[in-house]
C-alpha cells in the first residue's frame, strides 16, 4: 500500500479500510448542516454494505470509560414489515394508551425558552403539512406516521442497559449523531424517534432484546422522498447558546 493509499483509507474495527467513494464529495460541515429529521422516504432499499460501513465507523463514537453503552438493532425487509403491521394494529386501537414509559421524553413542565422552542417546531411542521390546529384527527395521522417509519425501508433501534446513568445516555446521543452524519455522507437521510418507546413492547417482540435493556429510540433510515413537504426547524443564535470567555465581543453571525 502506498502513502496515497494510506491517506485515502481509514481504520475500521482494527483494519485499514478504503474510504467509500462519496458521490457528492460531502465534507463534515455539509453533512452536519444538511442533517435534519426527514419524515418522508422512498422505498428504495438501503444496501447492507452501506449500513455496515456507517455503523462500523460510528462505533468510534466517544463514551466515558469506553463503555460503549449502546446496543443497536437494524430492521429491514420482513422483520420491519412485521413490526409496522403489529404497531399499526395498536395505533388503530384508539383505547390503547401505549406501554408504560421507561423514561420521560420531556420534563413534566417545560420552562422558557424550551417550551416555546418545542411549540414553534410543532406549529411550523403542521403548517407545512397544511394541518390547522383544530384538525386533531389530521394531527393524529401525522403522528401515527412515526410508526410506519415515514415509509422508510430501514429502521434502527437503540437500547441501553437500564442500569446506565445520564452520562451513558449522553454517550448514546453522541453515537446516534455520528450515525446520522455518516448516513448523510452516504446520501441517506434519517429521523430519530423517541415515539417508538410508546410501543416498546411491540418492538421487543420483534427484535428480542436481552432482559434489562431500555429502548431509547428508533431511527428511520432511507432515501428522502423529495415530494414530501418539510419544515426546517430553527436554531438559537450562537450568542444565546455559547459563551466565549476571552475578552472579545461576539461577532455578528452571517446574515444578521
Amino acid at each position: 500500500m502506498t502513502g496515497d493509499d494510506v491517506r485515502s483509507s481509514r481504520w475500521v474495527a482494527g483494519h485499514l479500510c478504503p474510504f467509500p467513494a462519496v458521490k457528492d464529495g460531502m465534507d463534515v460541515y455539509e453533512a452536519v448542516m444538511s442533517r435534519r429529521a426527514v419524515r418522508g422516504f422512498t422505498d428504495e432499499p438501503v444496501p447492507r454494505e452501506v449500513l455496515e460501513r456507517v455503523l462500523s465507523a460510528a462505533a468510534r463514537s466517544p463514551s466515558g470509560g469506553n463503555l460503549q453503552p449502546w446496543r443497536t438493532y437494524v430492521l429491514t425487509g420482513p422483520p420491519l414489515a412485521e413490526l409496522k403491521k403489529r404497531t399499526a394494529e395498536r395505533v388503530a386501537t384508539m383505547d390503547d394508551p401505549g406501554d408504560e414509559r421507561e423514561y420521560p421524553m420531556y420534563p413534566h413542565e417545560l420552562s422558557s425558552p424550551y417550551r416555546e422552542r418545542r411549540a414553534e417546531a410543532a406549529e411550523r411542521r403542521y403548517a407545512t403539512l397544511g394541518i390547522p390546529r383544530e384538525d386533531q384527527r389530521a394531527r393524529r395521522r401525522a403522528v401515527a406516521a412515526n410508526w410506519d417509519c415515514f415509509g422508510a425501508p430501514t429502521a434502527l433501534f437503540c437500547y441501553l442497559d437500564g442500569r446506565m446513568g445520564p452520562a451513558q445516555w449522553a454517550d448514546a446521543g453522541m453515537y446516534l449523531q455520528t450515525v446520522m452524519v455518516l448516513l448523510r455522507a452516504e446520501g441517506l437521510h434519517s429521523c430519530t424517534q423517541m415515539a417508538w418507546s410508546v410501543y416498546r413492547r411491540t418492538v421487543a417482540e420483534v427484535v428480542s432484546p436481552p432482559a434489562g435493556l431500555i429502548l431509547f429510540c428508533g431511527m428511520s433510515i432511507g432515501y428522502e422522498d423529495v415530494g414530501v413537504a418539510y419544515a426546517r426547524s430553527e436554531r438559537a443564535p450562537l450568542a444565546e447558546a455559547v459563551t466565549f470567555l476571552d475578552g472579545q465581543a461576539m461577532e455578528a453571525e452571517p446574515g444578521e
